[in-house]
């Protein structure tokens, strides 16, 4: 019976071969996406009052590098996008103020300059804080970080395109040269 099945299938052989091919061709293409996009980098949308005046209310697309993160490779001053520690389906984006170990002091409460705070980062830690002191919740509201939930950093900006700037190029290659290989929303496209 199945003899028969294929000797039935004898014109069609060569087409069924070649539609085989081609969608190899795509499922490899898309586990090169997947694996690419997981591990490597991806794009990230951003928008929210939180990073203004460094990003704007508007959507900005970025591109977010993950190799440097996997390996410890955080500094201050980076943006990061994190997972948000008070509900972690979502993404936010800010910048790093403090890793394990430093002694940070901040302005607890914006509206009232007058109290600051000191706290040292723990092990494993890492504190963040969005670039509108009065608009963002980061880690002055929920203290550091793990550096677990950091998924990236932003390197160049894609979008809107009045506004790419060339130089994250530089710092891409810094960051795989080191490693040997009220808040902001912020969408990661993953495959």
């Amino acid at each position: 019976m199945v003899a028969t099945i294929f000797r039935n299938l004898g014109p069609y052989v060569s087409a069924i071969k070649a539609a085989w091919g081609k969608t190899f061709v795509i499922f490899k293409g898309f586990c090169f996406l997947h694996i690419t996009s997981t591990y490597v980098i991806s794009a990230a949308v951003t928008s929210g009052p939180s990073m203004l005046p460094t990003m704007e209310l508007r959507p900005n697309v970025f591109l977010m590098e993950k190799i440097s993160t996997r390996f410890g490779k955080v500094s201050r001053g980076d943006i990061v996008v994190l997972r948000n520690p008070q509900d972690p389906r979502r993404f936010m984006t800010k910048r790093v103020v403090g890793l394990e170990g430093d002694s940070v002091t901040y302005i607890s409460n914006p509206d009232n300059d007058d109290k600051f705070e000191t706290i040292v980062v723990p092990k494993g830690g890492v504190w963040v804080e969005g670039d509108n002191k009065y608009i963002s919740n980061d880690s002055r509201n929920f203290g550091p970080i793990s550096y677990g939930l950091i998924q990236g950093k932003m390197f160049w900006k894609i979008l809107p395109l009045n506004d790419i700037d060339l130089s994250g190029i530089n710092d891409l290659k810094r960051s795989i040269r080191s490693c040997k290989l009220k808040f902001c929303n912020t969408i990661v496209f993953n495959f």
